[in-house]
């Protein structure tokens, strides 16, 4: 699962990488926004899905780095184990629920 993910967040990552690109490489030609501001709006969200992209793959990483290591499935903070459940939801899960909800 650990895998899949990896590979489905890293397509996602240089596809949006590169529609960056291309729309900084755009030539300014007129375009009629309603809203002047809308470009760096639009360029904000795509800059915020990358960093929120680049950090569950990191989190990916770690999860694999722990499954490698023989600590997968372990808390990071407190060694506990963490249920089959949480990691069924999300295979990247580095805490507890109840140590997760005390980090916010």
């Amino acid at each position: 699962m650990l895998r899949a993910e990896r590979a489905e967040v890293a397509a996602l990552l240089r596809e949006t990488d590169e529609a960056t690109r291309i729309e900084e490489q755009a030539p300014d030609s007129p375009v009629d926004f309603g809203d002047e501001g809308l470009p760096l709006t639009e360029e904000a969200n795509d800059e915020a899905v990358a960093a929120q992209l680049r950090d569950r793959l990191a989190a990916i990483d770690r999860a694999l780095a722990r499954l490698e290591a023989g600590t997968y499935g372990r808390s990071v903070l407190s060694g506990k184990p963490i249920p089959d459940q949480r990691l069924e939801a999300d295979p990247a899960a580095e805490l507890t629920v109840e140590e997760a909800r005390a980090a916010r």
